[in-house]
């Protein structure tokens, strides 16, 4: 009798669970297990997944003075790469400009906006130049790399210079505050001719920025490609 009693308390409370979890119809209508509940649910978070733009490691950025395409190198540098491909899908860089630019030296962007307004930003990345040259990846022309205020390497976040000759005083040499150097972690392949024209705009001092383009080069969109 206590066996059956004990079978009879499981059953109710299984019977219980299973309808607990399943969704009523309707007012007043008994609830009953959907078997393609599941299976819906997964297929919508499925589909959903798929929607999201793919992280590539092919990008085109677009600006007002011309396109490039860049090859991101997550061999070299993968926590850079990353911190790069988050910020791009999350639109960061859209409407920020070129803020410092050198001839035959590089140019620096992704920080500020069009009246010199540093754009808020949070998080650091890891400096992973030291593991960029170990893969043979350095300063070299056409590279990208980290940009951070001289003497804190590991302050990088979302600034990024691109190399507009061989610049091997920014590399990796030693892990100390002046000699961690800048971490590269991609390169142009199509348009370096765009990147050697914002090279060399007009520039002038404003407030305590010097090198700044004086009409504004801006990015106005950085979009995945084949």
């Amino acid at each position: 009798m206590k066996a059956r009693l004990a079978y009879l308390t499981a059953a109710a409370m299984a019977l219980m669970i299973v309808f607990a979890a399943c969704p009523n119809r309707g007012e007043g209508e008994n609830a009953k297990p959907d078997a393609n509940a599941a299976g819906e649910a997964l297929a919508a978070a499925e589909s959903q997944e798929t929607s999201q733009p793919a992280l590539s490691n092919n990008l085109k950025v677009t600006t007002s003075m011309g396109s490039f395409t860049l090859e991101l190198l997550p061999d070299a540098a993968p926590r850079t790469v990353e911190n790069f491909r988050k910020r791009v899908l999350a639109g960061f860089y859209e409407g920020t400009i070129f803020h410092r630019v050198i001839p035959d030296f590089m140019i620096q962007g992704g920080g500020h906006l069009p009246d010199m307004t540093k754009k808020p930003v949070k998080g650091a990345v890891t400096n992973e130049a030291d593991l960029a040259k170990s893969k043979g990846l350095t300063n070299k022309r056409g590279t990208i790399s980290m940009a951070y205020v001289p003497g804190d390497p590991f302050g990088a976040s979302a600034q990024f210079f691109i190399n507009v000759k061989n610049n091997p005083n920014l590399d990796f040499k030693a892990k100390t505050l002046t000699d961690y150097g800048h971490c590269p972690f991609g390169k142009v392949i199509r348009g370096m001719d765009v990147v050697d024209k914002i090279s060399r705009v007009k520039t002038a001092t404003i407030e305590k920025y010097s090198n700044v383009p004086a009409q504004p080069v801006a990015i106005l969109r950085i979009e995945a490609v084949e």
